[in-house]
């Protein structure tokens, strides 16, 4: 732990969770936080065996999330929040309002009156909250940014994007499922499907282009095992500047574990990539010609020290992806404490890609592509987003 390392607290993420441990290596690989306090399970032996293992002592393990902010208010950089989605909202409100900065798992909230309530804390107390979408920290998405950002697409036309997987659908003799945790099996306002999966998608979008969603037309069904929620849906969704989404999610895609992946086309080029591939981007010309982009050939950002720990040919994947985000909200935090904003717009805490406003537009799109497929006609959007909704400043 160096000088710099900054310390983190963990609710949620127990060893038995979905991402708990996952979290745990990438906020650590970097140097950049040390996990010190945790809060990991309301299960006495899971929380005890959590602790055990991410090596946390025995007085800064806590029995309950509330406990832990009043004891580490004064002692932690930020808490992430790692508990389902449902009950994120009182965890992030109640970190804000003892200024502590939150990095929150995806999605930030269920829906958009908890959004509301987590906004209004937000501006209260001024504080820090970044949301974790890992998939647009892998080096060659950041590329292909960069290359668009450059204009080398040309004027942006349409983008394909999807996330099949097949969790609700898989089994047989000797299929090996994995088990649906209990909060994923019934939908709300806006069905589990979208909170999962449709937030990636959508932040990616603005990622990528910066464009906000302005009508929606979508469809959704029921393919899988469990009756009475959405388990896949696709949406063609209106953006600005007459750019156009064709968007996919399924739980009940049989052969994708996760098939992730994108193709995005301009008028001078279109670009492609997929998460089970990640140190390859595909970019076609107009002129007929195709160019495979791999990290340690010509790249305009994946070539930074930051994204090769270990040389080309060794791919970087998921985790190392959401080290670059532990890596940026470090940083972050870094330029708040000595009241600077951070030159990494991404983590701007109203507009940027990892911001409240991106997810509270993330859960208004996925409203209105449920209820475009509910009454079956399109939507419009009500918001881009509005600059009045957050006023923020540093120190």
């Amino acid at each position: 732990m160096s000088a710099n390392t900054l310390k983190l607290a963990f609710i949620g993420g127990g060893v038995n969770s979905a991402v708990g441990y996952t979290h745990f290596c990438a906020s650590q690989l970097d140097d950049a936080w040390k996990l010190v306090a945790g809060a990991f399970s309301s299960n006495y032996p899971v929380n005890e065996e959590t602790a055990f293992s991410y090596g946390i002592s025995q007085d800064r393990l806590y029995d309950n999330w509330q406990d832990l902010l009043i004891a580490e208010k004064n002692e932690i950089d930020a808490v992430v929040i790692l508990t389902p989605t449902p009950i994120h909202e009182e965890m992030v409100i109640s970190a804000l309002s003892l200024d502590i900065p939150v990095i929150c798992e995806k999605s930030l909230t269920n829906d958009l009156a908890s959004s509301a309530r987590i906004n209004s804390a937000l501006k209260k107390n001024n504080g820090f909250l970044s949301v974790t979408y890992n998939y647009s920290a892998y080096p060659m998405v950041r590329e292909l940014r960069t290359r668009i950002s450059r204009g080398e697409l040309g004027k942006l036309m349409q983008i394909q994007i999807e996330m099949p997987q097949e969790g609700y659908i898989r089994g047989g003799k000797h299929a090996k499922v994995s088990p649906i945790q209990s909060w994923r099996t019934h939908d709300g306002s806006i069905p589990t499907i979208h909170l999962d999966l449709t937030c990636h998608l959508h932040q990616l979008i603005y990622f990528l282009t910066k464009l906000h969603p302005v009508t929606v037309r979508a469809q959704e069904n029921t393919y899988g095992k469990i009756d009475n929620i959405v388990d896949d849906a696709s949406a063609l969704i209106e953006y600005e500047q007459d750019f156009f989404a064709r968007l996919w999610v399924s739980k009940s895609a049989l052969g994708y574990k996760n098939g992730m992946s994108l193709r995005i086309f301009g008028d001078n080029a279109s670009a492609f990539w997929e998460q089970t591939s990640p140190e390859l981007l595909t970019i076609n010309y107009a002129d007929g010609r195709r160019e495979i982009i791999e990290r340690g050939s010509f790249c305009y950002t994946a070539n930074a020290p930051r994204y090769n720990r270990f040389k080309a040919g060794h791919p970087s994947g998921f985790i190392e992806a959401f080290a670059n985000l532990y890596t940026d909200f470090a940083n972050a935090i870094i330029y708040r404490k000595n009241h600077r904003d951070s030159k990494n717009h991404d983590l701007d805490l109203f507009s940027g890609a990892y911001s409240y406003g991106i997810a509270n537009e993330g859960l208004e799109l996925m409203e209105a592509i449920h209820k475009s497929a509910l009454n079956k006609k399109t939507l419009s959007m009500n918001n881009p987003i509005k600059p009045e909704l957050l006023e923020l400043k540093f120190g």
